[in-house]
């Protein structure tokens, strides 16, 4: 089971997971008349107004790969506004990969939720695996911007309260976030904490790109 807080994404994987073939077409057609101009109309669109998933999915595609630095970034009113990447030929329709996360989407139920519905629904002998957006490396980063409401630190604080209640309910719960001070902070008690150097593409300045700590939080 999936879920996310993130309305288009949770769309993307459920065209993914149903329509795969649609959806290489839908890419192969943003793919063949990509230009600036394009770029921008639609970026311009809004995706909430879309009935059709796969519609939403080729939109998200479409400007994860050929956004700026990959970044998934909308303002308060929900509009994503990342400017156009300088990329000589974007991997706009990576027909393999859909294909393959298709399969591996089959049969699994994708919600539209905030992690605290895991409360809810889990049982023992489950795992429950946490993907928050990542605390900024830096004081004046902002992590508020991967839904229209935003991701704060009091979110953050809820987040590791609702795995500590998994945890004293005897599930196991596995988290990932960035190696910074106030993650390790808020997991101090109770967690334990592993740094893995994981490679990263996303960056303003090519010389961050590489290998970071992240920490596997159990």
């Amino acid at each position: 089971m999936l879920s996310d807080a993130n309305q288009r994404l949770v769309r993307t994987y459920r065209a993914v997971r149903d329509e795969p073939r649609r959806l290489v077409e839908r890419l192969q057609e943003h793919a063949a008349k990509h230009s600036k101009d394009s770029f921008y109309a639609v970026r311009a669109l809004d995706p909430d107004a879309f009935v059709d998933d796969v519609e939403v999915a080729a939109w998200f595609i479409y400007l994860n790969k050929t956004a700026f630095n990959g970044l998934y970034r909308v303002n308060r009113k929900g509009g994503f506004n990342v400017p156009m990447g300088k990329y000589a030929r974007p991997n706009i329709c990576d027909e393999a990969s859909i294909l393959s996360a298709s399969a591996a989407l089959q049969g699994a139920e994708i919600h539209h939720e905030g992690f605290e519905s895991v409360l809810d629904r889990a049982e023992p002998g489950d795992v429950v695996y946490f993907d928050p957006p990542y605390v900024p490396a830096s004081k004046t980063a902002s992590f508020t911007d991967y839904t229209r409401d935003g991701f704060t630190l009091d979110d953050q604080a809820k987040l590791r309260d609702v795995a500590a209640e998994l945890k004293m309910r005897g599930l196991r719960v596995i988290l990932s976030n960035s190696d910074a001070p106030v993650v390790r902070d808020l997991y101090r008690s109770g967690f334990d904490l592993r740094v893995v150097q994981c490679g990263r593409s996303i960056n303003s300045k090519a010389s961050k790109r590489g290998r970071v700590g992240e920490l596997i939080i159990t």
